[in-house]
């Protein structure tokens, strides 16, 4: 069954906010933070909305008839039969849904417009303007890593420049809200997670998303289980540049972000400009002598170039590991892109901080540096942990996600001091080591109890470091397995380090300091 051609028609028209939604039937699946955005926001505009969802907090269920919207909670395994009756005219989609899911599958072949929540606020991103009339810009990001870190980097440097600039989407922060926004913003950041990008390419309304400047700041294995294969998810990363207007920065170091900007269409006019830690091009942003610098956006970028800030007074803000330079570098060549000037990038970095979680070193004690990168939770981003502290003794494991370990623990992970391996499944990880890094000794946590698995691999990793050591927890893999989040993980993390220390300084642990608790597997 195709979309009949007056609904299309309809579709096609509900480009703003101030169009005619009432009455339009909207189906929204799932209700997390993204859903509820979603339904709040049809809601107001009118339309008559049923929220499906397996479960239903009872903060969410309790306010959707509020808003005036249905819930229907159940079994998602197959169409409800309410979701059939209801018949709707669009579906807007949580990002947790994959392709493969029954009612995408069903939606799609019914031929029922299907929509991300970011494509139902580029439609209504006009609810507040600015000053002149025009809607605020957008800035799109995506990558494997460093995401969140580079989009709050580039909100910051907006801000230091007097913008009114949010960093949303995948950040936590849903898009529609800040559409939504009664005071309204000068620019949206917007982090994009491959799965809103999917959705995203499905568009077919006349006025598709476009934004300023975009970026992909890498690409490695990640959500397989999702996309189904890695072309897949590498093409929905490549949906990050269509129709960029302005700037698509792309990372110099990762060819296949090159060759995505090669392969986008894109605005007339649009540029590519490169990144990387290297000596930059007439039109890149790279480093000489320790110098951060941009040659892309000035007029006598093939023989001069302008000073952002310095390697040096990064890392005195904790920002000197090589994938957060990289991650500046990113960051400030977008934020050009929309004007800001040298001296405001720098004075947004002088008051930058990382997230808890990201390379956030949580305690110092008898000359051993413990580092939290809980946020590492695929190979990619813990490789670039790795780089930043070798020879470590590093925590790893977790939920895969389908993702390949072996060639990290080929390469990085040959030089660890040391693996404390976690998971409720250790067996892949301890098979990588087993046949590609035999002479790093490995301990493996055995325990299942959320509360304890933390307490045993900081008890190990102490029997193991000595003064100048650095223990550093990077997965390469998911938390759910057996914690709620990265987050739950690497708080977890950091209260077992500090009672062990405090453990220690009181004289109550007994061990032999010139041995290892527990032999390696």
């Amino acid at each position: 069954m195709s979309t009949p051609a007056s609904d299309a028609s309809r579709l096609d028209g509900l480009t703003s906010w101030h169009a005619d939604w009432a009455g339009l039937r909207v189906a929204v699946l799932g209700l997390s933070v993204t859903g509820f955005s979603v339904a709040d926001t049809l809601t107001e505009l009118g339309a008559d909305v049923l929220v499906v969802s397996e479960s239903a907090s009872e903060e969410y269920a309790s306010l959707l008839p509020v808003i005036g919207a249905r819930l229907w909670t159940g079994p998602l395994d197959s169409v409800p039969h309410e979701l059939r009756a209801f018949a709707p005219e669009v579906v807007v989609a949580s990002p947790g849904f994959s392709p493969q899911h029954p009612l995408i599958e069903w939606t799609r072949a019914a031929g029922i417009a299907l929509w991300g929540d970011i494509e139902l606020a580029w439609r209504v991103r006009d609810k507040v303007v600015r000053d002149d009339r025009s809607t605020a810009p957008w800035v799109l990001i995506t990558g494997t890593n460093g995401k969140t870190t580079t989009t709050r980097l580039a909100a910051s440097m907006m801000v230091a420049a007097g913008l009114r600039a949010a960093p949303v989407g995948n950040i936590g922060v849903p898009v529609l809200d800040a559409v939504r926004d009664p005071q309204g913003f000068d620019v949206l950041v917007v982090e994009l997670s491959s799965h809103q990008l999917w959705y995203l390419s499905l568009q077919t309304g006349p006025e598709p998303l476009s934004p300023e400047a975009s970026v992909c700041l890498n690409l490695a294995d990640d959500h397989l289980e999702w996309h189904g294969s890695f072309e897949a998810y590498r093409d929905a990363k490549a949906g990050v540049y269509t129709n960029t207007r302005i700037a698509c920065v792309y990372n110099k170091a990762d060819a296949a972000t090159r060759m995505m900007v090669e392969d986008a269409e894109v605005i007339e006019g649009a540029r590519a400009v490169g990144f990387d830690l290297g000596i930059p091009g007439p039109s890149d942003l790279g480093v000489v002598d320790g110098i951060l610098v941009d040659r892309a956006f000035l007029e006598e970028r093939r023989t001069s170039a302008l000073e952002l800030t310095t390697v040096e007074d990064l890392a005195a803000h904790g920002l000197g590991a090589p994938h957060i330079v990289a991650n500046v570098l990113a960051a400030s060549a977008l934020a050009r892109a929309v004007g800001v000037s040298p001296a405001a990038i720098r004075a947004a970095l002088d008051d930058f901080r990382l997230d808890p979680h990201r390379i956030e070193i949580v305690a110092v004690a008898d000359g051993v540096t413990w580092v939290d990168d809980s946020k590492a939770t695929n190979p990619h981003a813990a490789a670039s942990s790795l780089a930043a502290y070798p020879g470590a003794v590093w925590l790893v494991g977790g939920l895969l996600k389908g993702v390949d370990i072996a060639d990290l623990v080929a390469g990085r992970g040959a030089r660890a001091k040391a693996a404390v391996v976690l998971g409720a499944d250790r067996a892949e990880v301890l098979a990588a080591f087993a046949r590609h890094a035999p002479s790093v000794p490995v301990f493996e946590v055995d325990g299942v109890e959320t509360g304890s698995i933390m307490a045993r691999a900081v008890e190990l990793a102490a029997g193991i470091a000595r003064d100048g050591d650095v223990v550093l927890l990077a997965p390469a893999a998911a938390s759910f397995d057996q914690f709620s989040s990265y987050a739950d993980r690497g708080r977890r993390f950091a209260d077992a380090v500090k009672q062990w220390i405090e453990r220690a300084a009181d004289g109550r642990h007994d061990a032999d300091p010139d041995s290892t608790p527990g032999s390696p597997t």
